[in-house]
């Protein structure tokens, strides 16, 4: 599945692979006149919008592309490198080069192309960005607070319309289609007869098969919707697959309690449980989380957007809800995923509560609770932070009453020590490798 890695074949391999899409991408661009400022700087006076008619027509179709391979599995989106939105610097940024183009006549990369073919201006206007780059570099730690401002991590435009990608991905083609429309409206109107310079080519019956080809694609995709958990989950590779079966992404509970003493790793437990179970009895400092909920897109992405160091482990009362919620999850990219073996049953046979406060239930359901307690006791029993050498303050209900008829206060694990579990290590660290790109 897409993106490709070449990083196997080695850092030659790698070097002509993309110095030759380098190349093939300046080439495409010369081709088209871009390399003349003055083909560039007509479209900020409305006299040739050819570069914004080649733009939005790249944005479109590669729009339609992306989805389409996304949607049929032939492209995994969750390592296509998306820029991270800080959205004021953002803004900040774009003006000041929407200036500097305007002035100068380039963009970033438009100026290569022009200075590779030994055009004076393009090589000034590249010398002024190696220059402007030097200079932020020396300076950006004066203004950084204002740089790492407003940030929204992987922020997406589906996301940002609240729109499945299909129906995202038609607005956009729609909007391009309007676009040109009226670019061309006004290109007439201020260009006059040398309009005729800046339009394309091709033939009217030619663009209007191109449009309606466009739109028919992005209406398919609108109605196909975004693929469904079952559906990424197959697309998955057999590794990921083979991990299931062979049982290395169940973690012993040992190794969760000794991941939450490790301070160099953020251990996050999220119990997909109802709640009525969570009251019950849940791991200390886990947080309850309904597994629909969990694979909406905005919860996927703040996995995504957690660190590397931090590990997720989902709980359920055995492993079937977690593991289906576990492969949903992954198949959205979603990595330092783990389910807690044997769920909040395997938990309590290995750190048990007081027989006043829970005991074993004769028969129950796979996935249901096997203790039965006598009240709620959340995170205030010993079982819950087995990590730590003493417990929160708790009143232990099995204490016998004091002399003066109070009960008495118990801190700490009262003497507890718990065994010290023979466990094989499942939790290996991943930093996903995103694949990035782009044109400046």
């Amino acid at each position: 599945m897409a993106p490709f890695d070449f990083s196997a074949a080695g850092t030659i391999a790698n070097a002509l692979v993309f110095g030759a899409i380098g190349v093939g991408f300046g080439a495409v661009l010369e081709l088209a006149g871009f390399g003349d400022t003055r083909k560039l700087a007509g479209q900020f006076y409305f006299r040739d919008l050819a570069v914004l008619k080649v733009m939005f027509t790249a944005i479109a179709v590669a729009a339609v592309l992306v989805a389409g391979a996304a949607s049929l599995g032939l492209l995994d989106m969750s390592r296509v490198w998306v820029n991270p939105t800080y959205l004021w610097p953002g803004i900040v940024g774009g003006l000041i080069m929407g200036v500097g183009f305007i002035v100068g006549g380039f963009c970033p990369g438009t100026s290569v192309v022009a200075a590779s073919t030994l055009k004076v201006d393009g090589m000034v206007f590249l010398g002024g960005v190696l220059s402007g780059i030097w200079l932020f570099g020396e300076t950006v730690s004066r203004f950084e607070p204002f740089f790492i401002s407003s940030y929204l991590g992987r922020f997406t435009l589906d996301e940002w319309l609240g729109l499945p990608v299909g129906a995202t991905v038609l607005l956009v083609v729609a909007g391009a289609l309007l676009l040109f429309w009226v670019g061309e409206l006004v290109q007439r109107k201020v260009a006059g007869g040398a309009a005729a310079e800046g339009a394309t080519r091709l033939p009217r019956a030619w663009k209007g098969a191109g449009a309606a080809a466009l739109v028919a694609a992005a209406a398919l995709l609108a109605l196909r919707g975004d693929p469904t958990p079952a559906q990424r989950w197959s697309w998955t590779t057999p590794a990921v697959k083979r991990s299931v079966e062979e049982r290395g992404i169940f973690v012993h509970p040992a190794e969760v309690v000794a991941l939450k003493k490790d301070l160099s790793v953020e251990t996050v437990v999220l119990d997909l449980r109802d709640e009525h179970d969570f009251n019950l009895f849940h791991v200390g400092g886990a947080r309850r989380v309904d597994p629909a909920t969990l694979l909406r897109p905005e919860e996927v992405q703040r996995l995504l957007d957690r660190p590397p160091s931090t590990v997720t482990f989902l709980a359920g009362n055995g492993e079937g809800q977690a593991l289906s919620t576990w492969k949903g999850l992954r198949a959205q990219g979603v990595q330092n995923l783990y389910v807690i073996e044997g769920g909040m049953n395997r938990w309590l046979e290995l750190y048990p509560v007081p027989e006043c406060v829970a005991s074993r239930a004769a028969e129950v359901g796979p996935d249901a609770l096997a203790w039965r307690f006598a009240y709620a006791a959340g995170s205030t029993q010993p079982a819950s932070w087995p990590e730590l050498p003493a417990s929160r303050a708790f009143r232990s209900p099995c204490a016998v009453e004091a002399a003066a008829g109070h009960p008495a206060s118990h801190e700490g694990h009262e003497g507890i020590v718990w065994p010290a579990y023979a466990f094989t290590k499942r939790v290996k660290l991943q930093s996903k490798a995103a694949v990035k790109g782009g044109c400046g």
